[in-house]
This record gives structure tokens, sequence and C-alpha cells, in this order.
């Protein structure tokens, strides 16, 4: 049976949302988000939501065959793309994310037909070319290493790209994201280790998703700590746990851990209390959990500070459903990936016109 995941900690560090004052004069206090950006946050939110549901009703009516993804982490993902300092090369930053990191490619830019396309396993995928799951994205001009389906591996990689970066100069960082069960993963304590050698510490923001379970095991069944940032303090990992579900909090926390791993090129961790809304995958039905939800309790800040109304959220529901209705269609349409195409891309020497002659014009090398 779904449980409730831990509730968020009261460290006295995240920001809340300021609501409307009592004489009706609408303002927030100092530190807190502008109006147009928790908009753009909600867009976004809304967006990499119903493209999520969409998914999952594809996975199930057989336009799709797989579903994994990130509902309920979208408040977090959000503030978190929109913060990347978005370019190729270690002068930016290195993005090694998981499977439910979907907002954090909306934020960033993606179009939601490229996310449908993968689920749809079309040759037009730009992330795999329709050979990977929904949600394993990958974009070199975005520095987007690929995402894997095995658990925790991205947080050894992370050292990797974070090195480079220490070597090359400027304020350029990695940041690498999981999953609370994952944190028992080797990789996870190499990754703390490998950024953390004294004269040698690494640009690192370690960030933890926390929605309570590892599948179907809980994370109180299995973890000593009641926060994974525990974890850290023992190699002199500095750490803060933000309210997931909270875009507001979680932007002054991002925007913190940033400015750190910035100007101090040490690691930092943060972890995100966030609800798991559709299971951990369509292997178990994808159904709603009864766990908060963000974009709900975000819009009913909006309305109460009366930056929104609900005519204009019912529009931006509206546009986001017409968008990824429309993505679905266009991507059905679409080629799917050929059997000879299993060996391209795969070997650096691999350019398909040499292994299977043809007429390939147009197509990438």
């Amino acid at each position: 049976m779904r449980g409730k995941p831990p509730a968020p900690a009261d460290n006295g560090k995240a920001r809340v949302f300021q609501p409307a004052k009592a004489n009706g004069e609408r303002s927030l206090s100092v530190g807190s988000l502008a109006r147009e950006r928790c908009l753009e946050i909600h867009r976004i939110m809304v967006r990499a939501r119903l493209m999520e549901e969409r998914m999952i009703g594809m996975s199930k009516s057989g336009e799709g065959y797989f579903w994994i993804g990130g509902p309920g982490e979208e408040a977090f993902n959000a503030a978190l793309g929109l913060q990347v300092k978005k370019g190729c090369g270690p002068g930016y930053d290195y993005l090694h994310l998981h499977y439910r990191n979907s907002a954090t490619m909306v934020a960033l830019g993606m179009p939601l037909v490229d996310g449908i396309r993968q689920m749809n396993m079309k040759f037009t995928d730009p992330h795999s070319a329709g050979r990977n799951f929904p949600g394993h994205y990958a974009d070199k001009a975005w520095n987007v290493i690929p995402v894997s389906s095995v658990i925790e591996v991205q947080f050894a990689m992370a050292a990797g790209t974070a090195h480079v970066q220490k070597r090359h100069g400027g304020d350029g960082l990695t940041i690498v994201v999981g999953g609370e069960a994952g944190a028992a993963e080797g990789d996870f304590a190499s990754c703390m280790i490998w950024s953390t050698r004294p004269g040698k510490e690494l640009p690192v923001l370690i960030i933890v998703m926390n929605n309570g379970w590892g599948i179907s095991t809980t994370h109180c069944s299995q973890h000593a700590v009641k926060h994974v940032i525990e974890r850290g303090k023992p190699f002199g990992i500095p750490g803060e746990v933000v309210d997931g579900n909270d875009p507001v909090a979680s932007w002054f926390a991002i925007e913190k851990a940033m400015k750190y791993c910035r100007k101090e090129r040490k690691p930092y961790m943060l972890e995100a209390m966030v609800s798991r809304l559709y299971g951990h995958s369509s292997s178990s039905g994808a159904p709603r959990a009864d766990e908060p939800d963000c974009i709900g309790q975000f819009e009913e800040k909006l309305l109460a500070n009366g930056w929104i109304d609900q005519e204009t959220i019912d529009k931006i529901h509206a546009e986001a459903e017409a968008e990824v209705e429309a993505g679905v269609a266009e991507s059905g349409a679409e080629p799917a990936p050929k059997p000879e195409d299993i060996e391209r891309y795969t070997y650096a020497d691999s350019r398909v016109d040499k292994i299977y002659p043809g007429d390939y014009t147009g197509l990438p090398e």
C-alpha cells in the first residue's frame, strides 16, 4: 500500500512564498521571487506535468511500451533548469540527470514533442533516436550527459566532468541528480570521496530527490539517517533539506547551492523532499497517489496573492494540453528506427554510410 513520503524538515532556511497582505497590498518581502518568474515556473510545471500524464496514457494505450518519469518533482526541477548555466563544454554546467528530470529539460527549453518522440520510440527522438526509455535525455549542446537506467551510476561519473571543470577554470559546475534510494549505492559514496579529496575538491552540486520510496521500499526501513545530507557530513560536504514541492523555497536553495559551488569550487548537497504522484513507473500501473501536488499548491498561493486568476490557470492548462496533443500527432506520423540503425553512433567510426551503403542523404553522421 502506498504511503506518504517523510515530511520536509523545517531547518529554518527554506524561504516561502509570501501571500497577499491583509490590507490588499500585493508585494513580496525581500528575498522572495518576482511575479514574472513565479508565473514562468508555473507554466513550465504545467507543461511538464501534462506531457508526463499523456505519456502514462500512451503506455496504457499501446502508443508506447513503458513509462517512467517525474510527476510530483516539477517544482524543484523547473527551478533547477532555469538556473543552469546552459551551454557546451567545461565552461558551462554539466548535467548528470536521472529519469525524473523532465521538468528540468522543459525549463532548459526542450520542446514537449521531443519528450513524446522518445516515448513513441521514433527515429526523430533527438535524445536516443528512439532506442531508449522515456526520460532518458541526452543533449550535447546543453552538456546533458546521457541518462542511464542503471541506478545512480551518474554520481560516479559526475566527478569526472567536475575534475575537467576544475582544471579548465571558470565557474562551471557539475550537477548530479538521483533518488534517495540510490544513495545506498557505492557510486554515491564514490562521488563524495572523489569530490572532497584535500586540496583537490570538486565543484559538484549533489542533488537527492527524496520521495520516500525506492520502487516499493520505504526510505525509513532502509536508511538509518533521517536525511541523506547526513551522509555528507563526515566528508565535510555542507547541505540543506528543502521542501521540493515549493518552487520558491527550491529556487533559493538551488541559488545558494550553486553560488557556493561556483565560488568555492567544492561540493554541496541538496535534498529535496518531493511527492511521487504516479508510483515508480508503468510497471506498477502508475495509479495516482494521495500525496501533495506541487502544482495545485502553487496555484493556490498564486491565486491567494492575486498574481493569477482561475481563468488564466485554465488557459495555461488548455494550451499545454493542446501542445501535448499536437506533439503526439506529429510524432505518431514520424518514422521509427530501422533494424540496421542499431549500430549507428555506437562507435566513433560507425558512420552509417560506411556500414550500410545506400541513400542516407541528409541524415546526421
